[in-house]
């Protein structure tokens, strides 16, 4: 690692400890050469999920767009952020245990709705109209009846 005061190559880790519940690993180091001490934070690196979406053009999967869209889905509900970002972080472990780099906008859609269904029924009808875009009524209806057979 090298110095951010003399620029010299080498160091000595002084303390190492977890920080972010294990998330990464905050070193304080010392310069071999001019002894200054400093801290450095190592992070796992992470390949990036890429979304394909319905028109075929990719994109980085983006957590916040996730979440803004299911929190537009639950506006007026008494569903937490907390609840919320929860969910969004359980929907990219999924994703990124797959071995697949590359999903579907539609499997992210469907993991999504999967997640709101748990948490509230009427945010998880929102999240359907908008994503699988309902033509008219019946189709709506026709959600609403799956939903209540579910019960």
């Amino acid at each position: 690692m090298k110095c951010p005061f003399c620029g010299y190559e080498e160091s000595k880790v002084i303390d190492s400890r977890p920080t972010d519940e294990g998330e990464r690993i905050r070193r304080r180091r010392e310069c071999i050469k001019c002894g200054k001490r400093f801290t450095t934070y190592e992070i796992i690196e992470s390949v990036p999920i890429i979304v394909v979406k319905k028109d075929k053009s990719r994109e980085a999967f983006d957590r916040d767009k996730l979440l803004g869209g299911m929190l537009r889905a639950c506006e007026k509900r008494q569903v937490s952020i907390e609840t919320l970002e929860n969910a969004v972080s359980e929907i990219e472990a999924v994703l990124q245990n797959s071995l697949d780099r590359e999903v579907t906008s539609i499997h992210v859609g469907e993991l999504a709705m999967e997640k709101l269904k748990e948490i509230d029924e009427v945010a998880y009808v929102r999240f359907a109209s908008v994503y699988r875009q309902f033509k008219d009524i019946n189709t709506f209806m026709e959600e609403l009846a799956k939903l209540l057979n579910e019960k």
